[in-house]
């Protein structure tokens, strides 16, 4: 299934989890992809799974922190010219940090927004006078549950994908006359960078009870990243055609 071929497509987040997977699912489909991320230690790794695959011939990595307004410009500018023009963009950068609200410092705050909303705004921005030139072009974004159900000790994170969301429809309605589909997945229950190890970091005092709804009710226990690139897959290419303005849960039915 080539439903990428010829396609040129821009995804941060790249170095790792829901990005990386994205990242891998499109160069199998026979996209072109240029991966950024602020990690270069997991670019490298992203990378090399492409050469493992037979697809790094299409692939270019790019060093790139969406939070900050120069690096976004002339990186979007250079996977631009890298690619010859641009049909997608995936905003999949983001980070979870985890604090009782009352304590929540406004750096952490402030951290939160800068990445997951700011960043996804700037690259955005920067990206839509290519996208409107391209073929068929689409934005996917990531919001997440949280945006909608409650997720304890995710005040910044949950205000966030809430602002992703509500900014997703804004550009879809914008450009939508213009040819332009923009759409934001809500993962949830998603086994990933973010959602393991020391990603979260719920404080040490966290009341897991408060978690005792967020259980998938398919499966055995959390996806795997490819779960929700497959997904992303989709709505980038013409399966998507008619989808636009609207966000795609993919929990498990951890929130039916």
């Amino acid at each position: 299934m080539n439903r990428y071929e010829k396609r040129r497509v821009l995804i941060t987040g790249a170095g790792s989890g829901i990005g990386r997977a994205t990242v891998h699912r499109v160069l199998a489909e026979g996209g072109t992809v240029v991966a950024a991320d602020v990690d270069e230690a997991g670019l490298r790794e992203t990378y090399d799974r492409a050469v493992a695959d037979g697809t790094a011939g299409r692939l270019t990595t790019s060093v790139l922190d969406v939070s900050d307004e120069r690096s976004v410009t002339e990186g979007v500018a250079a996977a631009v010219a890298r690619l010859g023009g641009l049909d997608v963009l995936v905003n999949a950068a983001g980070i979870l940090r985890c604090e009782h609200t009352h304590r929540t410092g406004l750096d952490l705050f402030n951290r939160v927004i800068a990445v997951n909303l700011t960043g996804t705004f700037l690259m955005t921005r920067e990206a839509l006078p290519a996208l409107l030139a391209g073929d068929r072009p689409v934005v996917v974004n990531f919001s997440s549950t949280s945006a909608n159900f409650a997720h304890p000790y995710m005040a910044a994170y949950a205000a966030s994908k809430g602002g992703i969301q509500a900014m997703t429809h804004t550009i879809a309605a914008e450009y939508g006359g213009r040819g332009l589909r923009a759409v934001a997945v809500a993962p949830g229950s998603i086994a990933s960078g973010m959602t393991t190890g020391a990603g979260p970091g719920l404080p040490e005092d966290a009341d897991m009870r408060l978690f005792a709804k967020l259980v998938p009710a398919i499966g055995e226990g959390f996806a795997a990243p490819e779960t929700v690139a497959g997904v992303v897959a989709m709505l980038g290419s013409e399966d998507g055609a008619f989808i636009t303005g609207t966000e795609i849960r993919i929990d498990g039915g951890t929130h039916y």
